[in-house]
């Protein structure tokens, strides 16, 4: 009986030993990640948000599933102003978060990061989210406000902006319409400048044709003088041809 008592705590001696030597590499691993958020954690508060970033992400490395080492690098993010990268971290850990405390942080520094990037419509649905995980927390609640009336003057800027855009598109449009009715005008006035140029030289030429040269004038003169002469002399030559002769009587 006792043997079989010391055999049986012989094994499960050996069966604690073994679970520890399992577990052991995941122990150091713990360890690590810990160190890392602590290093992390020590450079952040030095402000000197770069290291911290290093080591969030390294502890991620040793356990990505590191709720605090992902919220932090999330945090570092956002100190340099990395507000896409600490948005894609905060909007991940909505997703993560293991209780409504959790989820209403993660949704709150999601919140200040859009209001830093000036997306004023994501930080009030954001600050909402968290304000219905802890309907308590003044500073959400603050920061709501303040991202709500940015988001205000946004929208009446814009709404200026398209505006001013209708108007210089109407204004646009009517300088377009005056000059194509200038241009249009001038194309037409152009036309008939060279229609009146062009009848007047059909005139001229016809002038041209219908002038004749004071030379071809004296011209034309002489030869209807000279037809004329010859036309006498002709008559005058057929007269004296056939005129009858006087014969004087011999006495």
């Amino acid at each position: 009986m006792t043997s079989r008592v010391s055999k049986y705590n012989f094994v499960l001696l050996g069966a604690i030993t073994l679970l520890s030597a399992l577990l052991m590499p995941f122990s150091l691993w713990a360890q690590k990640e810990k160190k890392h958020i602590y290093d992390g954690n020590t450079f952040y508060g030095n402000k000197n948000y770069t290291e911290a970033e290093k080591q969030y992400s390294t502890a991620l490395t040793k356990n990505k599933d590191s709720y605090k080492a992902a919220f932090n690098l999330g945090d570092a993010y956002y100190q340099q102003g990395k507000y896409e990268e600490a948005a894609g971290q905060f909007q991940a850990l909505t997703h993560k978060a293991t209780s409504k405390d959790t989820l209403a942080k993660a949704y709150h520094n999601l919140g200040n990061t859009f209001l830093k990037a000036k997306k004023y419509q994501e930080a009030v649905d954001a600050y909402k989210q968290a304000l219905k995980n802890d309907p308590k927390d003044e500073d959400t609640r603050y920061n709501l406000a303040y991202a709500q009336q940015y988001l205000k003057q946004q929208q009446n800027q814009q709404k200026k902006n398209d505006q001013n855009k209708d108007k210089e598109k109407d204004e646009k449009n009517k300088d377009d319409k005056e000059n194509k009715d200038k241009k249009d005008k001038k194309e037409d006035k152009k036309e008939d400048d060279k229609k009146k140029d062009q009848e007047k030289n059909d005139q001229k030429t016809d002038q041209q044709k219908n002038q004749i040269s004071k030379e071809d004038a004296e011209r034309l003169l002489e030869a209807l003088q000279n037809d004329e002469r010859k036309l006498q002399e002709k008559k005058k030559a057929k007269k004296v041809k056939g005129s009858r002769v006087e014969v004087e009587k011999d006495w």
